[in-house]
């Protein structure tokens, strides 16, 4: 057998593979365009591929050498495997001209996977997903319908879509906000577009999280009550239904398959309470020191909203002419980069810093004109130079009195007014809102009436902070909102149905509950009087 006949892959087997190096080396776009040849391939279900193939996939009819040489290289590194191509061969010439079919080998293949799941999480946005939320409150129904008589298909099949939608639904979140991060703090490409866009985001996250605040109180409700039938015994289903399908290992006794049967479904339910674990972590508060995710999450959302009409606000401001150092420094820095030249550069240093002369001493013309028939040379000790007279009246008092009429202090009685009055319209806003919450007494969620705009959102934050304080297994909850302005006394209503709260930009579902709201504002306030 010639050498031209053996396989390449067969001089490197020796050798440890290196399916990433390309990712390094020199033509790696090269490298890259082969890949990602094969791997369109095997979407198509094609295994092998002659060189022909990758060079008619690559639309490069001229580069045949390059192709070839690319393909030899990540043989080498261990992402393709070359086996030799007889079945085109008609002569002895044919016989003894290298020929090889390429394919992805199992690292090159996990390489590939690899890299493609990186630039996924690298250029995902995320999303947050108001539909995965019901869907997730939709499912754990369905599993606490099956508590009592549970059947192993509809349980791992309920349990195995729950796992996949709180995972996508927590794994876009966190992109989301990252993304979120990422335009607060690259908004200064685009200023108009990211002013038109700040509100269609802020409606967007308001949406979620009045929607995280309902869905997620009654999601932890069907969790707790679904703790309370027996969630060990629905793992447990779904993990010895895992156990089943798992592949057995070499033959050995009856004894030894039933312990790795047991091992099977040992690991497998750890996995399942894991995942419950996470789930319930997610919804429901251990204590007020541990608050659950969805409240970490309506906060953090909270905060972007802040941040978004902080962001906004210094673009106004800057707009508007005020001074604003960031920018000032990238304006300065952007000019020194368009210097011709470094005396340029050494001017602009000195105007921009002040490294001027100081300006409370006055050269008379005196000393100009000793100045300029003396000459003295750079290097010239400060003792030996021309003295600077000063004026009798700057050594004598300090300070010079400068002569003229005194800058017009501007009259800002306007804006002050402009703020006192939206800060006392707001107050008012805030201040209705809490009467019209001040319920007197416990009370039916069902009687609370339709609510308005600022009394909904005020009802909703206060909903949220009750039902993440409460603790999983209670039925009655107290708490006082973070400003110590209200507080609210929440008590689940048992088969009290699902009721609807009328408002003006929908309507609010969930459990009965009564309820109790107390304006601490107003009791401070009737307490000073007295």
């Amino acid at each position: 057998m010639t050498r031209d006949q053996r396989n390449p892959e067969a001089d490197v087997e020796t050798l440890p593979r290196q399916p990433f190096a390309h990712l390094s080396a020199p033509n790696a776009p090269m490298y890259r365009d082969v890949l990602m040849t094969f791997a369109r391939a095997r979407d198509r279900f094609i295994v092998h591929m002659r060189p022909e193939d990758v060079i008619a996939d690559l639309g490069r009819p001229g580069e045949t050498d390059e192709v070839v040489a690319a393909l030899d290289k990540l043989v080498e590194w261990g992402n393709l495997r070359a086996d030799p191509d007889t079945s085109r061969v008609t002569s002895v010439e044919d016989f003894h001209r290298a020929r090889y079919l390429y394919q992805l080998t199992g690292a090159g293949q996990a390489a590939e996977q690899a890299i493609a799941v990186y630039e996924e999480a690298i250029g995902r946005r995320g999303s947050l997903q108001s539909v995965a939320l019901a869907d997730i409150a939709a499912q754990l129904r369905a599993l606490a319908e099956m508590a009592g008589d549970p059947d192993p298909a509809k349980v791992h099949l309920l349990l195995l879509g729950l796992a996949e939608r709180f995972a996508g639904l927590a794994d876009n979140a966190q992109a989301f906000m990252a993304s979120l991060r990422r335009v607060i703090d690259f908004a200064d490409g685009d200023v108009d577009a990211f002013v038109a866009y700040k509100q269609r985001l802020i409606d967007y996250i308001n949406r979620f999280i009045a929607d995280l605040a309902n869905r997620g109180a009654e999601i932890a409700t069907v969790l707790v009550r679904i703790e309370s039938a027996g969630v060990e015994r629905l793992l447990l289903v779904a993990a010895r239904r895992e156990a089943a399908d798992a592949v057995p290992d070499l033959p050995t006794g009856q004894e030894e398959a039933a312990d790795a049967y047991e091992e099977a479904v040992a690991g497998s339910l750890n996995d399942w309470r894991n995942r419950w674990r996470g789930l319930r972590d997610w919804f429901v508060s251990a204590d007020s020191r541990h608050p659950s995710q969805a409240r970490l999450l309506r906060g953090a959302a909270v905060t972007a909203i802040t941040q978004l009409i902080d962001t906004v606000a210094a673009f106004n401001e800057r707009r508007s002419g005020r001074s604003d150092r960031s920018a000032d420094f990238r304006t300065l820095a952007l000019w020194f980069a368009e210097a011709p030249d470094d005396a340029a550069a050494h001017a602009l240093w000195r105007a921009a810093f002040g490294l001027t002369p100081a300006r409370h001493l006055t050269v008379t013309p005196d000393t100009i004109a000793e100045w300029d028939q003396e000459r003295p040379s750079p290097n010239t000790p400060w003792r030996e130079a021309p003295p600077v007279r000063i004026s009798p009246q700057l050594r004598k008092t300090g300070s010079y009195e400068r002569r003229g009429r005194p800058n017009r202090v501007a009259d800002r009685a306007g804006q002050r007014q402009l703020l006192a009055a939206q800060a006392a319209r707001e107050a008012a806003e805030t201040g209705a809102a809490r009467e019209r919450l001040r319920t007197g007494g416990p009370v039916l969620l069902s009687a609370l009436g339709t609510l308005d705009t600022r009394a909904f959102r005020l009802f909703l934050g206060l909903l949220g902070d009750a039902l993440s304080a409460r603790s999983p297994g209670d039925t009655e909850v107290r708490t006082t909102t973070g400003d110590g302005t209200m507080e609210i006394r929440l008590s689940l209503v048992p088969d009290g149905g699902t009721v609807v709260i009328p408002t003006e930009e929908g309507e609010l579902r969930g459990p009965q509950h009564l309820v109790e709201i107390v304006d601490l504002t107003a009791a401070r306030s009737r307490a000073g009087a007295a």
